[in-house]
């Protein structure tokens, strides 16, 4: 699991299609703050579909980040 603190731009050298998988979230609450958890899951072409893959946990910060970013850009 990660645990994002920030957010920083970097455009992508080279752009390339990514495999579709399932997506949860969970919003975490510890010590009075609230944070955004993201699971994803193990695409149907790996070795174990379905099994979570990857947790990303946006702090407070990084989640008001991500909306200015959102918004910036319209999506």
């Amino acid at each position: 699991m990660a645990q994002i603190k920030q957010i920083t731009h970097q455009p992508l050298q080279t752009v390339s299609r990514h495999s579709d998988v399932d997506c949860t979230y969970t919003v975490v609450h510890i010590d009075g703050q609230k944070y955004l958890q993201l699971d994803t899951y193990g695409s149907i072409t790996r070795e174990n579909p379905g099994k979570k893959s990857q947790s990303l946990r946006l702090t407070p910060q990084a989640i008001q980040q991500l909306k200015s970013i959102i918004q910036q850009h319209g999506l």
